[in-house]
C-alpha cells in the first residue's frame, strides 16, 4: 500500500498507471457530492481511467466521521489487493491517514446533547467564545489542544464532550485505540519550498473563485440542509460568511487564501510526526515517481 500526501493529482494518476494501482482518497471534504470546486476534486478527465474511490459519495446534509471512513477505506483496500493491484491512498486529512497507518479501532462514545448545547451557547453569546472553549480544552486535554485547530469549533466541542462523557481525554482514548496496521505500507510526503507553496495556494484560490466557487456554495446551500461537517470545509465557510454579509468579497478571497496557507502548514506539522514518512522533492514529477517506484519495488 502506498500513501501520498500534499501532492498533485497528476502524480498519483501517473503512479497508478505505472504500478498497477487504484486510488483511494483520504480527503475529508472530497467525499461530499456537489462540492467540487472548493475541494479541488479530481475530474473524470484527470482520472485518465484510473479507478478512484471515496470521492463524491456522501450527501452534504449527512454527518460523516473518521470511523465510517476507516470502515469504507478498509473494504476498498481489501478489494483492490484481492484483485492483485496496489492501493494508493492520496490526500491530506491527517486523521484519515492515521487511522489506516496505525490500525485505529474506534470506540463508540455517547453524545451528551445537553452539554454540547451548553458549549454552543458559550460560542454563540460570547465575542471571544472560541477562545473560552479552547482554553477549557487546554486545561483538560492539552495534547488534543495542540492538534486541533482552534477555529474548528466542532472538533473542540467534541473533545470537551468526550471528556465530559467518559472522564478520559480524547488524546488518551486515541492512544488506547491504536492497534497497529496489518498492511505493509509506504508513506510519502511531498516537500515544496514554502514561498513556492504559498504562491501556488494563492493562485489556486484565484482559480477556484474564477471557476465559480461562490455559485457552487449557493447551490449546495439551496439544494441541501447542509451538515455542520460539510460547511467546515475550507473555502465554503468563508463564502457563507460573505453571503451572510459578515465580510466583504475581497476579505472573503483573502481569508480563504490565509486559511489555506495555515492549513497547509498544519498538514506539514501533522505529517512530520509520522516516523516512517519518506519526504520527496516536489519540484520534479518524474523524479518523484521514480523515487516512489524505487522505494516500492525495494519494499516488495
Amino acid at each position: 500500500m502506498v500513501q501520498l500526501h500534499l501532492g498533485k493529482t497528476a502524480l498519483s494518476v501517473e503512479l497508478a498507471k505505472r504500478i498497477n494501482g487504484e486510488i483511494i482518497s483520504a480527503d475529508s471534504m472530497q467525499i461530499y457530492k456537489d462540492m467540487n470546486i472548493g475541494t479541488a476534486k479530481v475530474t473524470e478527465d484527470e482520472m485518465q481511467n484510473v479507478p478512484h474511490y471515496l470521492i463524491d459519495f456522501v450527501s452534504p446534509d449527512e454527518e460523516y466521521n473518521v470511523s465510517k471512513y476507516k470502515e469504507e477505506a478498509t473494504r476498498k483496500i481489501e478489494d483492490i489487493i484481492s484483485r492483485g493491484k496496489t492501493p494508493i491512498i492520496v490526500g491530506g486529512t491527517g486523521l484519515y491517514v492515521d487511522t489506516l497507518i496505525n490500525g485505529i479501532e474506534f470506540t463508540e462514545i455517547e453524545n451528551n446533547q445537553e452539554y454540547r448545547e451548553e458549549l454552543e451557547e458559550i460560542l454563540k453569546h460570547n465575542e471571544n467564545g472560541i477562545d473560552i472553549l479552547f482554553d477549557m480544552l487546554k486545561k483538560v486535554d492539552p495534547d488534543s489542544a495542540n492538534k486541533i485547530d482552534k477555529n474548528n469549533t466542532r472538533r473542540v466541542i467534541r473533545a470537551l464532550e468526550i471528556f465530559k462523557v467518559t472522564g478520559k481525554t480524547k488524546s488518551q482514548i486515541d492512544r488506547e485505540s491504536v492497534k497497529g496496521s496489518e498492511y505493509n505500507f509506504l508513506v510519502f510526503g511531498i516537500e515544496l519550498d514554502r514561498v513556492f507553496l504559498y504562491d501556488r495556494i494563492n493562485k489556486r484560490v484565484d482559480i477556484m473563485i474564477n471557476d465559480g466557487l461562490v455559485d457552487e456554495v449557493k447551490n449546495v446551500i439551496s439544494k441541501y440542509n447542509v451538515s455542520k461537517t460539510a460547511m467546515q470545509a475550507l473555502g465554503y465557510k468563508e463564502v457563507v460568511e460573505y453571503l451572510n454579509n459578515k465580510i466583504s468579497y475581497n476579505d472573503m478571497v483573502e481569508k480563504i487564501k490565509q486559511e489555506s496557507r495555515r492549513y497547509a502548514k498544519r498538514q506539514m506539522t501533522w505529517f512530520r510526526h509520522i516516523d516512517s514518512i519518506i519526504w520527496i522533492d516536489g519540484t520534479d514529477r518524474e523524479k518523484m515517481i521514480n523515487q516512489i517506484i524505487k522505494e516500492y519495488e525495494g519494499d516488495e
